[in-house]
């Protein structure tokens, strides 16, 4: 019985911490690119100077986006299904938008990489939707019923 739980937890805590190492990750690239930007705005007025003109709205969301998902998963650090779900819910979008915008077929090697991004971006929200289940259940006992809280 105590075996069986103690595997179960330490099983969740790494799940947890290769989720939040993965997902600190993320967001440490994340906050490096919007400093970026924003520090260029700040000393020359524009953004990205490199930026190609007449750029459509539907063309800005997938950064966007993606920056909110990587803020999903630093605030996964302390609430895991709330960061997990925000997350989840705006890849979830994203990719959706993507799909509409930009298909996948269309010049194929090259409009793959948003889509590996976003798998690479999705999976520490995933993980720690399942550490976060985890934790809510109880260890099974040997004989594969449920612990009784008797």
């Amino acid at each position: 019985m105590k075996k069986n739980s103690d595997s179960h937890r330490r099983v969740t805590k790494r799940i947890r911490w290769i989720a939040r190492i993965w997902g600190a990750l993320i967001l440490a690239y994340a906050l490096a690119l919007f400093i970026g930007y924003a520090g260029n705005w700040i000393s020359t007025g524009v953004a990205d100077p490199y930026a190609v003109e007449d750029v459509s709205p539907l063309e800005s969301l997938p950064p966007i986006g993606m920056f909110i998902s990587a803020l999903g998963l630093g605030i996964a650090w302390r609430w895991e299904r709330l960061g997990g779900l925000i997350d989840v819910v705006f890849q979830a979008a994203t990719f959706i938008l993507m799909l509409i915008t930009i298909p996948i077929t269309r010049h194929f090697p090259r409009t793959a990489i948003p889509y590996l991004l976003m798998l690479a971006v999705v999976t520490p929200g995933i993980l720690f939707l399942v550490s976060w289940r985890r934790t809510r259940q109880s260890p099974i006992e040997e004989d594969g019923h449920p612990k009784d809280s008797k």
